[in-house]
């Protein structure tokens, strides 16, 4: 007989749950804050600290984790802690140097140094945190990277730091990349790296050696960064970090805030494994596995006015100012060189599954053309000649003339007068595997739709920068007026429109292997843009198909907002198309459950089936019963257009 603490009539709990309260019992005691809220999901890992409001969201373990799967998740854990009980965020801005480069670097080393305090005094937490990096690092296909150009020089800066300051060797999966900078930067700041080491407790006096080496590497002028004004720096300049709550307390001089652990056999056994795959984001709150390219210029030192067009209000959401969104097609991101190039790579890493798909896709299009030669209607007065009855033409007594009732018409079949939206998300967390898989999948339906005369549109939605954009530069000019709104800028893209055949939109879906295009994701406003460019179009079916992996992220939106204010938006926006509009709204996700947002969707666990599962909902969208239903007038169709 089994004992249980469940009282009757108790639903049953799962088995994981107490590992999950204690892996958040550990966190808020290594971070010293008991009001930490942490929540487990399978969307993209992050750290939001706002001040009053800290919000840790962790990987939901898998029901049976694995010893990997469990390090994985308290590798996180670990992280996210050890970054709230070592860090100063308000030293940390205002010794933040000017450029995005030398921000980045800035970050990623001061994760470092966090991450190396806890890894020095005890052992479960190094072996927890290097098993999250090996795995980051190797989701990011960064364990062979060959090139320099492609390896982000601020991971490897921190691996270096990293190894500096615990004598710890680089993750197997972050070794090549750590090799390919370690000459270069060895050479000009090994000095300098040196003597990080004697100061990882000081977080001010580590930040100024940071300062130096990005000095010696050329990322930053040296006068700006040998000043002794630094502590005077007010929070309102331009710089990439959280924003604080509160002004008006610059000069106020800082300390670190200390750190202490002690290493007690409760506390190292309780933190000596972790759980769950990790999704692509890096611990806390800075985007460090993404290869943050295509940087956007400042914004303009003068203070140009908000834009008032905010885009329309639903549940109370709206963007900062529009001013600095776009919306552009693929082409006009990079040149036809490029884009050659990079579609080339796309055939070539999806030989294999373009078979797969492939298959799949001529059995849809073998289904689509058996209804289609079923749909003739005979015995009209005009039409095409039927040669079945070319008799009545021979004997008709009127020469010259064809008899009445000689002529047939195709059928207009509903699926001939449809339109359909591949919506993809261009999130960091979509980078490898997925996004690849999403760019063939795509290009393999939209021509296979496109044979039985459907017209599909294929987009994609990001932002134009990490961390807020110009939209974030112009609050801060502003004096960060509260409940700002959306700021970031964001940027849609148009891989192939619905009226662009295949043919010429085909190498567009290359773009999507571009390094540093895949950056943050706010699903409701690219969901509602994606259903008005539907709404226009003079198709009688319409169908928008939404493919993502996470819930919507962006974290300087989200530091300045409630946690759930992009989630909010997003649930309104899909409210909106489910009840009122005309438009047939699916999603897919990819390891991210959106059962719990659209009312028709489905959930995969490995990008691989993605392939498999469109062409399954495509058809199930064209079977006949739902061509019948489709034909019956909808509630409230016409209701936006």
């Amino acid at each position: 007989m089994t004992l249980t603490n469940r009282k009757p009539g108790q639903p049953e709990q799962s088995p994981v749950e107490p590992f999950k309260k204690a892996v958040a019992g550990a966190l808020r005691a290594m971070a010293g804050k008991e009001e930490i809220e942490v929540q487990f999901a399978a969307d993209r890992p992050s750290l939001v600290d706002a001040g009053e409001v800290v919000r840790a969201r962790l990987p939901e373990p898998p029901r049976k984790p694995s010893a990997k799967d469990i390090s994985i998740l308290r590798g996180h854990a670990d992280s996210y802690a050890l970054k709230l009980a070592c860090h100063n965020e308000k030293l940390h801005r205002r010794l933040m140097p000017e450029g995005l480069d030398a921000r980045k670097v800035f970050e990623a080393v001061e994760q470092a140094r966090c991450d190396a305090i806890g890894s020095n005094r005890m052992m479960g937490v190094a072996r927890n945190i290097d098993t999250m990096l090996e795995e980051r690092y190797l989701k990011a296909n960064l364990a062979e990277v060959s090139e320099i150009a492609n390896a982000p020089m601020e991971d490897a800066l921190a691996m270096l730091v990293r190894e500096r300051l615990t004598g710890l060797k680089p993750p197997a999966s972050a070794q090549r990349l750590t090799d390919l900078w370690r000459g270069d930067i060895e050479a000009k700041a090994g000095k300098t790296l040196d003597a990080l080491s004697t100061r990882a407790e000081d977080q001010q006096a580590f930040a100024k050696l940071v300062q130096q080496m990005l000095v010696d590497l050329g990322m930053v002028e040296a006068d700006p960064l040998g000043s002794d004004n630094d502590d005077e720096k007010g929070d309102d300049q331009d710089q990439d970090g959280d924003q604080d709550p509160q002004d008006g307390q610059d000069g106020e001089a800082e300390e670190n805030e200390g750190f202490e652990l002690e290493e007690t056999d409760a506390l190292q056994d309780d933190m000596s494994e972790g759980a769950q795959e990790a999704a692509d984001a890096p611990p806390g709150d800075f985007p460090d596995d993404d290869e943050m390219a295509d940087s956007e210029e400042p914004a303009e030192a003068s203070r140009p006015p908000v834009s008032k067009d905010n885009g329309r209000d639903v549940g109370g959401y709206k963007a900062y100012t529009n001013k600095f969104d776009e919306t552009i097609a693929a082409e006009e991101l990079c040149d036809t060189e490029e884009l050659d190039r990079l579609r080339a790579y796309l055939d070539k890493q999806l030989n294999n599954l373009q078979g797969v798909v492939g298959r799949l896709a001529n059995r849809l299009q073998r289904r689509l053309l058996a209804q289609q030669n079923r749909s003739w209607e005979f015995d009209l007065e005009e039409g095409s000649l039927d040669p079945s009855r070319l008799t009545r033409v021979v004997i008709d007594d009127m020469r010259g003339s064809f008899s009445p009732l000689s002529f047939k018409r195709e059928k207009d079949t509903n699926f001939r007068d449809t339109v359909v939206t591949l919506l993809i998300d261009n999130s960091g967390s979509m980078r490898g595997r997925p996004i690849t898989v999403a760019a063939t999948c795509a290009d393999i339906l939209a021509r296979t739709l496109e044979r039985c005369g459907v017209k599909v549109e294929i987009l994609g939605f990001t932002t134009k920068a990490w961390k807020g954009g110009q939209s974030r530069e112009l609050w801060l000019q502003s004096g960060k007026p509260a409940n700002p709104g959306r700021l970031n800028d964001l940027r849609h893209v148009i891989y192939k429109s619905a009226d662009a055949p295949w043919r010429r939109a085909r190498r567009n879906l290359g773009l999507m292997m571009r390094e540093g295009l895949l950056k943050e994701n706010i699903d409701g406003e690219a969901l509602d843009w994606a259903h008005q460019r539907l709404l226009v179009r003079k198709e009688q079916r319409k169908i928008l198909m939404m493919i993502s992996d996470g819930a919507p992220v962006d974290d300087t939106t989200l530091s300045v907002n409630s946690g759930n204010y992009l989630e909010k938006h997003l649930r309104a926006i899909i409210a909106e198309i489910e009840n009122r509009s005309p438009v047939e709204l699916i999603a897919i996700g990819i390891g991210h459950d959106v059962t719990r947002y659209y009312r028709r969707a489905v959930t995969i666990v490995d990008a691989e089936e993605l392939g498999g599962v469109m062409t399954e909902k495509l058809a199930e969208l064209f079977s006949e019963t739902a061509l019948r239903e489709a034909a019956q007038p909808r509630r409230a169709a016409g209701g936006r257009r």
